[in-house]
């Protein structure tokens, strides 16, 4: 999972996207471009860079790669989540194309902002009540493992 982080170090963002709502897993989601290794990709971070590339047309030669991140599980889906930190361009220098078949939209959102947005939220989650970390930031509510990486992000910045 990559985590684009533009304007550092004077007016850091991060850069999002929104899952299609008809997806199987995950659907409508805030998450970080990200997927599955391929057997073709050299390593952990080349995941990143290639699912980067392919959910929202992030050219890998426009990312310097920064610090992995601890890896993260998901509670439903029980993944295995290993972030990379990468500063990009600003998203408005860049082309960027969010896959139709994956992304609904990629959104961005300041570092402070984000910070500004953290609240433990009691959320129901499949019939059962959970206390956790998120982020409600411009009517679009972050959570779960991308919350988790997220606070994981800001406790160093």
């Amino acid at each position: 999972m990559l985590l684009p982080l533009y304007g550092w170090p004077d007016d850091p963002g991060l850069l999002f996207t929104e899952r299609r709502a008809d997806l199987r897993r995950h659907a409508g989601e805030i998450s970080f471009p990200g997927g599955r290794r391929d057997p073709g990709d050299a390593d952990l971070s080349a995941t990143a860079l290639r699912e980067a590339e392919e959910e929202i047309g992030l050219d890998p030669a426009t990312v310097e790669l920064g610090d992995r991140l601890p890896a993260t599980n998901t509670f439903v889906t029980g993944y295995r989540i290993h972030p990379f930190v990468g500063r990009i361009p600003h998203p408005a220098e860049l082309s960027l194309t969010p896959s139709p078949a994956e992304v609904e939209t990629v959104l961005t959102f300041s570092l402070e902002a984000l910070r500004d947005a953290y609240a433990i939220r009691r959320l129901i989650r499949r019939g059962v009540p959970i206390h956790t970390p998120t982020y409600e930031i411009e009517g679009h509510l972050i959570w779960g493992a991308t919350a988790r990486i997220l606070g994981d992000l800001l406790e160093r910045s």
